[in-house]
């Protein structure tokens, strides 16, 4: 998630309207609190960040909000307007959160969408190793070769997947639970191995399910899926 500011002494100028140099010494002699302790000067200042200068508010905190969206095919996973069908079109939410993660512009399915800032490095931190669901079909019948191969790891891009859970559903679809996420991964390792994917949904992150919400809809977490999800990914 992007700060409001470059940080904490920029914001203290701005709002407070004094100089460089008061914002400087109001914030090293403890008289600015972000979330009620003292901060650093080059602090990045977050949307849910609370900010007070000797007692006075100057920044309320947002609200945290997280959204299960079930993203359709076509859909890019950018919140740029400049780009066609993008997802504030597909979304229509009026407050701003952000894509945890990406789906390709050809796949469809759950992604999880917030303005917490707190959570994108634990989820998407390539050593944190969180798990992530898909069902996929591809052109022709699978194999039992082609389904150990997938689990065990294929080589793309210079490099060996990391194994994954694989469970073929029929002839020619299978489900694989990651824990990376890799530039088309799936897409990749399928052609490795001679298929084309016809068909990529994402049906879990972590703890989050996308069951059955409708293809474009959005909904918001329950209390309960928040907490699973934040102690799953604090673990």
């Amino acid at each position: 998630m992007k700060s409001l500011t470059s940080s904490l002494k920029h914001f203290v100028v701005q709002k407070a309207r004094i100089s460089n140099k008061e914002a400087v010494q109001c914030i090293l002699s403890g008289r600015v609190l972000v979330n009620g302790s003292k901060a650093p000067l080059d602090t990045p200042i977050l949307p849910t960040d609370k900010i007070q200068l000797d007692g006075q508010v100057l920044k309320q905190p947002t609200k945290l909000i997280y959204l299960a969206f079930h993203k359709p095919r076509g859909i890019e996973s950018t919140l740029n307007p400049q780009i066609e069908n993008n997802l504030l079109e597909a979304l229509k939410f009026k407050q701003t959160v952000f894509p945890v993660g990406r789906l390709d512009k050809d796949s469809e399915g759950l992604m999880l969408l917030t303005n917490n800032g707190k959570i994108f490095d634990k989820i998407l931190h390539s050593q944190s190793h969180q798990e992530k669901e898909y069902e996929v079909t591809v052109d022709q019948p699978l194999t039992e070769l082609v389904l150990e191969s997938l689990a065990a790891g294929v080589e793309i891009m210079g490099k060996r997947t990391r194994p994954a859970l694989v469970t073929q559903v029929s002839s020619r679809t299978f489900r694989i639970t990651l824990t990376q996420g890799l530039n088309r991964q799936i897409r990749r390792m399928c052609y490795k191995l001679g298929y084309q994917v016809t068909r990529l949904i994402r049906t879990r992150i972590i703890t989050l399910q996308l069951e059955n919400l409708p293809v474009g809809q959005w909904r918001y977490l329950q209390p309960a899926e928040i907490d699973k999800l934040f102690e799953k990914v604090h673990e």
